[in-house]
């Protein structure tokens, strides 16, 4: 039995629709910056370009993974779709790794070779990118938060990745503008340094993308305030085994409840039916709810 479908769907848009929003501004953010490299003689601001390029990609995936998990249940998928979120998360860190090893690759190339210092439009055009990058996270992050996706949480962290390859590369351009010549390849040791904070943000999407598709347990929090809501349920003498697991948006509990060893097999599933019930009402994100009677015998 599931609960709130129409709640689960809004998130799933909600997620979609912000996803969507980031791949169209990452398209015209990333032909500006290379456009603006090239004409401004920046590969700090062409390798940013780059990075926009793969926000569209990962974006693309991240929706991709959004449908699946939107599917319902089915007799192959009985706990429905919901791994293709945390799958898409993981596709997009590795996504963004991907993409760090080229812009270390190609920065070395340029700091090792010889070329102009780049253009002072170059810094108004990175600011622009920096501002719009930074509030694409902040709006991003707080969807993915709210509908609790980790996909569309990656999304977001993507889209600051990319703010801060702007930030790094607006210090090496003015460094190089203001240094002269002999600091012409600072915006590629920029470049370089950013990619170096972008492969710690694939690994922080990585990470509970990971754990989320090992069924690894959610915060202690979390448990126990299932467990203290199962045990005001009237007749409950208790909470035995809890164990809960995150399946895309939703959660799924598998609860042993301690009841009076005396009561009747129709009594004890009577109050496992008000636990589920008790716990759905409460908590929206959860999905499903199996609970196990066991025995309690007083002296």
């Amino acid at each position: 039995m599931k609960t709130n479908p129409n709640n689960k769907s809004l998130s799933i848009n909600r997620g979609l629709k912000t996803t969507l929003t980031g791949i169209i501004i990452s398209f015209i953010l990333a032909a500006i910056k290379i456009f603006s490299g090239i004409v401004g003689n920046s590969y700090a601001l062409i390798a940013d370009g780059i990075e926009s390029l793969t926000d569209i990609f990962t974006s693309s995936i991240v929706l991709t993974g959004l449908h699946f998990a939107s599917k319902p249940a089915d007799e192959d998928h009985p706990y429905g779709h919901g791994k293709a979120e945390p799958f898409s998360g993981i596709a997009v860190a590795i996504g963004i790794f991907i993409a760090s090893l080229v812009i270390i690759v190609q920065s070395i190339d340029e700091i090792i070779t010889p070329h102009h210092t780049p253009a002072p439009f170059t810094l108004i055009v990175l600011i622009l990118v920096i501002i719009t990058k930074e509030t694409l996270f902040r709006f991003i992050i707080k969807v993915g938060t709210s509908v609790n996706s980790i996909a569309v949480k990656s999304d977001a962290w993507h889209q600051r990745s990319d703010a801060i390859t702007s930030a790094a590369a607006f210090i090496g351009i003015s460094v190089a503008l203001i240094g002269g010549e002999g600091y012409e390849s600072t915006d590629d040791i920029a470049a370089l340094f950013a990619s170096i904070i972008i492969i710690s943000n694939a690994y922080r999407i990585f990470k509970p993308a990971l754990y989320e598709l090992l069924d690894t347990a959610p915060p202690a929090p979390i448990i126990q305030k299932i467990r203290d809501t199962a045990g005001k349920v009237e007749n409950v003498m208790g909470i035995d085994k809890c164990f809960v697991r995150k399946m895309g948006l939703d959660y799924f509990v598998d609860i042993h409840v301690l009841v009076d060893s005396n009561l009747t097999v129709y009594k004890g599933h009577e109050i496992a039916h008000r636990v589920k019930a008790e716990l759905m009402r409460e908590y929206s994100n959860i999905g499903d709810v199996l609970v196990h009677i066991e025995p309690f015998f007083t002296n």
